[in-house]
């Protein structure tokens, strides 16, 4: 099922023996566009130090509670390796991260979640990090999504809006759509934008660019957040713009 990031945020964590603290932020990478992180305000408990959680660590989420339980101890989530989580966080960081963790490393492989498509499979059979694993200390391609709501979102004939939520899937964590508010150009219309039709995102200008017009955007099937939006919708959108759905086998 398809969520919104935004909803996430304000959701507890909940370690096997207590809170943790809130969700303000999510991090997702810009190489396969899945949730990475979940940055989590401790409050008082660790006098507002923020801590990332793994999706690796997540076990199944009480929707209706907005709860998040993981599968970590509060002992463990206090002694865990310092990040700054104002990005860039490079690789290094993240490889000291899951090994302190026990986690597989996402990045090794070319499926979402490395060698599987979701991060419960890539655990169940993947091996701890290994010492030996070198990364680059400049090499950072996490994103935050506080910091991406508000870019521009290009057709390929003008300004479409900009970036005012994103869905993802809640058993893979993959951000399958960009929600895209219209603003002035269409009335204040919400459409959905897959990253795979992004051309070329330009993190410095704040810009997304798509290989798609204006007309063909505005004949799509229509979005509206309030309303169910399920498996069938999805279908007659990929169907309007051509494109291959993500839930089809790979050629």
């Amino acid at each position: 099922m398809l969520r919104a990031v935004n909803d996430l945020k304000g959701y507890a964590i909940l370690a096997t023996d207590g809170p943790i603290g809130q969700v303000v932020d999510v991090l997702i990478d810009d190489r396969r566009w899945a949730i990475r992180y979940l940055v989590v305000d401790t409050g008082t408990w660790l006098s507002g130090r923020q801590v990332l959680i793994s999706p690796f660590s997540i076990g199944q989420p009480d929707w209706a509670a907005q709860q998040l339980p993981v599968s970590l101890t509060k002992q463990q989530v206090e002694d865990s390796p310092s990040v700054d989580t104002h990005i860039p966080i490079s690789r290094q960081h993240e490889l000291e991260h899951a090994g302190y963790y026990g986690h597989p490393l996402y990045w090794e492989g070319t499926a979402l979640w490395g060698l599987q498509a979701d991060p419960v499979l890539l655990a169940a059979i993947a091996d701890p990090v290994l010492e030996h694993v070198s990364v680059s200390a400049t090499d950072a391609h996490l994103r935050s999504t506080n910091a991406l709501e508000g870019h521009q979102i290009l057709a390929t004939d003008g300004d479409l809006g900009h970036v005012d939520n994103l869905l993802v899937e809640d058993q893979t964590w993959a951000v399958r759509y960009f929600v895209v508010s219209t603003s002035n150009w269409w009335g204040g219309h919400k459409v959905l934008i897959s990253p795979r039709w992004v051309s070329e995102v330009n993190w410095p200008e704040s810009t997304v660019a798509l290989d798609l017009s204006r007309d063909q955007i505005k004949g799509a099937p229509p979005y509206d957040a309030d309303a169910l939006f399920e498996r069938q919708h999805e279908q007659a959108m990929h169907e309007h713009y051509g494109r291959p759905t993500y839930w089809a086998p790979e050629p």
